[in-house]
């Protein structure tokens, strides 16, 4: 049996209040990881073709306020 298994049956088995504080967890978990590589994007330049494109819309005023 695969982890991802083990994990989805251990998982499927816990009582609402751990399930609540999985998911609390994970989001959290995943958040960090998400964070990590958008430092590791942003420091490996990956990112500034797409910051020079929208700074360079903002200045020709094809933006809109949220």
């Amino acid at each position: 049996m695969s982890t991802l298994n083990e994990i989805e049956r251990a998982v499927s088995q816990l009582s609402p209040e751990e399930l609540a504080a999985f998911r609390a967890w994970f989001a959290e978990f995943d958040a960090a990881v998400w964070d990590q590589q958008i430092e590791e994007d942003v420091a490996a330049g990956r990112l500034e073709k797409l910051a020079k494109k929208a700074l360079k819309d903002l200045r020709e005023g094809r933006c809109t306020d949220l």
